[in-house]
């Protein structure tokens, strides 16, 4: 019983930061779909239009944005579905370094790719 009353105010936290993050990747992919299918002829941008609008470096930062937003969500959601099983606590802190390396290496590879097509659209 005091062990659960330690942790509330973490899995608290942890409720907020999922329905933050939820509405974040609703705005986010509401800027995505309006910028890349409703603003452009025809309703999708081309590649040469796609290496226009990636130059931008406020669009850099909202692709790294929503990257960290998503990530952090999908891992969050998979670790309450994961604790919903009853894990016992030494697999719960499995659980959690497994997601927390599955986040650091798709963050990681996701910044990588996102930083490398922008190289390009700069060159462009």
């Amino acid at each position: 019983m005091q062990q659960q009353r330690e942790r509330y105010p973490d899995d608290s936290m942890r409720w907020i930061g999922q329905s933050i993050s939820g509405v974040l990747l609703i705005v986010l992919l509401a800027i995505h779909m309006i910028a890349q299918h409703y603003m452009v002829e025809g309703g999708l941008r081309d590649y040469e239009q796609v290496m226009v609008w990636l130059r931008s470096p406020w669009v850099l930062a909202m692709e790294i944005i929503f990257l960290g937003v998503v990530t952090y969500h999908a891992l969050l959601g998979a670790r309450s579905i994961a604790y919903d099983f009853g894990l016992p606590l030494a697999v719960q802190k499995n659980v959690n370094r497994i997601l927390l390396a599955i986040g650091v290496v798709t963050f990681g590879y996701g910044l990588w790719l996102i930083l490398t097509i922008y190289q390009q659209a700069l060159q462009f």
